[in-house]
């Protein structure tokens, strides 16, 4: 789980039902050291738009804007690594590829 806090759905305004995942218990923080880019891409030699990281094992993806995809397959490919989170400065959003949601940091509540 991510040391500084977890993650939560983050609230969607158009659904009269809030969306839920299951799958943010046991998430971890891409390692310091991760790749200088996407790890599929570099090996290909393709160009990614914007990078995400496994909250699972670490690996680096490219977004689904990207010619490669990387991320996405990634998520389908390997089973129980449903979530990523951008690596762009200045995003702090994971998305769910199961359950198609988006995340946000749960911070924890300040003391009273």
């Amino acid at each position: 789980m991510n040391e500084r806090y977890g993650w939560q759905v983050a609230p969607d305004p158009g659904r009269a039902v809030q969306p839920t995942c299951d799958h943010v218990d046991g998430l971890h923080e891409a390692p310091a050291n991760a790749a200088p880019g996407c790890e599929d891409c570099l090996r290909e030699g393709r160009t990614w738009v914007n990078l995400l990281a496994c909250l699972s094992c670490g690996h680096i993806g490219c977004c689904d804007s990207s010619p490669g995809q990387h991320a996405y397959r990634h998520a389908r490919a390997h089973r129980a690594h449903h979530i990523a989170r951008s690596l762009r400065p200045g995003q702090d959003w994971a998305w769910c590829y199961t359950d198609e949601v988006y995340l946000r940091p749960a911070r924890p509540a300040r003391p009273a």
